[in-house]
């Protein structure tokens, strides 16, 4: 749990100084969580960026990339739309970026699914 949240710290602080704004951080409804919310603007459109965050110390068991599953995915996107149901000032054009944390290096991948 501390690798996990020292990851998602990690890369919150990375979109922030990236210019994006952080409007939650592990949001939780029944179908699952959100680890982070992040908007952004540009030319007058808002784009709502959703991050999931995998953490990994190796790649013992294999990349990080790997453990965002079709299933989870389908969770993601559930929770998405109740997360805009709920904050419905948060509104815009959707973008999923996962972000993997190997050791203490970042990848991201923008408009992963």
């Amino acid at each position: 749990m501390a690798r996990a949240r020292w990851a998602e710290d990690l890369v919150a602080k990375f979109y922030e100084q990236s210019g994006y704004e952080i409007v939650a951080r592990n949001w939780h409804c029944r179908e699952g969580e959100l680890d982070i919310v992040a908007t952004f603007s540009s030319d007058a459109a808002l784009t709502i960026v959703v991050i999931e965050v995998k953490a990994r110390a190796t790649t013992n068991f294999g990349s990080p990339f790997e453990a965002v599953t079709l299933a989870k995915q389908k969770k993601l996107r559930i929770a998405t739309r109740k997360f805009l149901v709920v904050n419905p000032e948060v509104h815009g054009e959707i973008r999923f970026d996962v972000v993997a944390v190997l050791g203490t290096q970042l990848e991201v991948l923008e408009n992963a699914f």
